[in-house]
């Protein structure tokens, strides 16, 4: 409490330079750590399966550090493409670039800057994951605009996403294993999941003013669909497991997501804004608890 009182109090948090960055991390969303951990919890899941439970260091660091970057670097770039749409939808109306406290050049250079300081990092890595950085790089920049076009953006950034997995297996193994395929295939369709819920908050609005997701494509078979896809994602994970002859641990934390995923259920049962929204920041916990039966599968391994 007395550090929040000195840091309230400090002379520099009035300052414009303050206020500008202030401004920045507002734009990158940094003030909402859920966007990088559904990021993150594939990235990791593949990391220390790829490493057998013992992770290089270095790579660790890149990949943690590219994380957090290149999401930022991506709410950037998202919300320079929706700088036309983000005024008139209510969750999102108050963001920088929408509120114009940011312009769109100043949000394409953060992105340009937060893009290349990313890449800095991936050169530490073997050749085969700098030219797989700029496919992730690709993604990221199609992904902001594919709701004007297809209905199925959430999939796009799935594989945006979903893109870390494969590049840390190259750099932790310097191949990518049918394994690190098939955790792909889970990012791309736990994140079809989770931000087709997001979506699901924003579709009266999305409606009105043109913008294309799952959520209206699904439409009243929303729910159906979503637990489809739920239970796609287990029975991959199942795969993972059983190709990665992980133990116990592993499928405890699977019995664990899969219960989640029927409190996702239970929340969105009547596509009620908030709840959905609760539903979408609930997947943070499925991801969590599926890296802890990871990480004790191998610290409980022999050896």
């Amino acid at each position: 409490m007395i550090m929040q009182r000195v840091a309230n109090n400090a002379p520099w948090k009035g300052s414009p330079l303050w206020e500008r960055l202030h401004t920045y991390i507002l734009l990158v969303r940094l003030h909402r750590p859920v966007g990088f951990m559904l990021l993150m919890w594939p990235m990791l899941w593949g990391l220390w399966i790829a490493g057998a439970g013992k992770p290089d260091l270095l790579v660790t660091v890149v990949f943690v550090l590219g994380v957090i970057l290149m999401r930022s670097a991506g709410c950037a770039i998202n919300d320079y493409a929706d700088r036309n749409f983000d005024p008139y939808v209510k969750r999102t109306k108050d963001r920088p670039l929408a509120a114009g406290r940011v312009t769109p050049k100043e949000a394409l250079a953060v992105f340009a800057v937060l893009s290349a300081v990313s890449f800095g990092l991936v050169l530490f890595m073997n050749t085969l994951t700098i030219l797989m950085s700029f496919m992730g790089l690709a993604l990221a920049i199609v992904y902001p605009f594919m709701k004007r076009h297809t209905y199925l953006p959430q999939v796009v950034l799935g594989a945006a996403f979903g893109w870390a997995v494969p590049m840390v297996f190259a750099a932790q193994t310097g191949t990518v294993s049918n394994v690190g395929w098939l955790i792909f295939i889970a990012a791309v369709i736990w994140a079809t999941v989770y931000d087709t819920q997001y979506a699901m908050v924003d579709r009266d609005d999305d409606l009105r003013i043109g913008v294309k997701s799952t959520a209206i494509l699904f439409g009243d078979a929303d729910r159906a669909i979503i637990g489809i896809l739920q239970i796609l994602l287990l029975l991959d994970l199942v795969l993972v497991g059983v190709q990665a002859s992980l133990g116990r641990f592993y499928y405890l934390g699977l019995a664990v997501a899969a219960g989640l995923a029927v409190y996702q259920q239970y929340l969105i049962r009547d596509r009620d804004r908030q709840r959905c929204f609760q539903a979408f920041l609930n997947n943070n916990w499925f991801g969590a608890v599926v890296f802890v039966g990871v990480v004790l599968h191998y610290l409980a391994a022999p050896g």
